[in-house]
């Protein structure tokens, strides 16, 4: 017999879990996600999250509450009756009463394979840590951070060249598939639920504006780990000197490069920039480039290296920093 479900999330990660939780014939009681956000230029128009709108389209039930640690919200929520609840990227934090608000708790799909990458930003810290592996994992909540035990998990190889949008999307159709069998097999009884180990555990915080900027005193292979685990977004950047002033550019792919030069330093005419040795001084310590592939100046569009030249003319002998 299908499951009555809430499901709680708000971007557009969360949003094929609920379509194939829907899809396969769960009833969806609720659907719990973040208020309508200001946007817009000027930040005067109210929208409403991809969970909000791909809801509405299938005539959902949708809630938006600021806050769940109310009375009120918490008898709302258990008014619902449900068996359990699936929590993906919902982004407000569940009290104790939510957790037990359900017959059979609250399921939480994560990307990455717990206890490594807790928290906020799993997929930018595994691929900037230089990970080759990573996964989805899903697990049923308790009041830690992550710390839930685990249902199932499946991995996911990440590429050499790999940036977080392209891991992004294939973690997201891994999550709907998995949330989906655990769903079938907590229909049946048949979930198995394992504790995390204590050992391997790490935290992935939130990405801070403060550590967006590319640190050319760092190997080629951090920095170019930097670059596609911040793509495209919040992105990486660096100031390059460009019709006599210094212009932020976004990077968003590069590969790492042979090369050597001061940490920044313009090698050739296909935008090679020479790396550090880890952390050092000013002094020429570079060992090792990478290659910006594509880039995106303030205002314009994402262009490869070849095209971005035409216009920006940063020719071998500049600094960039």
């Amino acid at each position: 017999m299908p499951l009555r479900l809430i499901f709680m999330g708000t971007p557009d990660f969360s949003v094929p879990m609920l379509t194939a939780l829907a899809d396969a014939g769960h009833e969806i009681a609720a659907v719990y996600t973040q208020p309508p956000r200001p946007a817009g230029r000027r930040g005067l128009e109210l929208t409403k999250s991809p969970v909000h709108r791909a809801a509405e389209t299938r005539g959902l039930k949708v809630r938006t509450p600021k806050s769940l640690k109310g009375a009120e919200e918490q008898e709302a929520f258990r008014a619902l009756e449900a068996d359990a609840a699936v929590v993906v990227a919902y982004g407000l934090l569940l009290p104790k009463a939510i957790l037990e608000g359900t017959r059979l708790g609250c399921f939480n799909g994560h990307a990455s394979l717990l206890p490594r990458w807790r928290g906020a930003a799993p997929i930018q810290r595994a691929i900037m840590a230089g990970d080759r592996e990573t996964g989805m994992t899903i697990m049923k909540m308790d009041e830690g951070l992550d710390t839930g035990p685990v249902a199932l998990e499946e991995r996911v190889a990440i590429g050499p060249d790999m940036i977080a949008g392209e891991l992004h999307d294939r973690m997201m159709g891994v999550g709907a598939g998995l949330m989906v069998e655990a769903m079938e097999r907590l229909e049946r009884g048949a979930l198995t639920l394992t504790p995390q180990p204590q050992e391997g555990a790490t935290y992935a915080k939130k990405i801070s504006k403060e550590e967006t900027r590319v640190d050319w005193t760092r190997t080629a292979p951090e920095v170019h780990n930097h670059i596609r685990g911040l793509s495209p977004f919040p992105g990486a950047w660096c100031e390059m000197p460009i019709g006599g002033k210094a212009e932020r550019v976004k990077l968003l792919r590069s590969v790492v490069a042979e090369g050597a030069g001061e940490p920044g330093l313009v090698l050739d005419d296909a935008l090679t920039i020479a790396c550090g040795s880890g952390a050092c001084g000013s002094g020429a310590c570079g060992s090792g480039a990478v290659r910006l592939v594509e880039v995106q100046r303030a205002g314009g569009k994402p262009v490869d290296a070849e095209n971005f030249l035409r216009g920006a003319k940063l020719a071998a002998g500049a600094k960039v920093g």
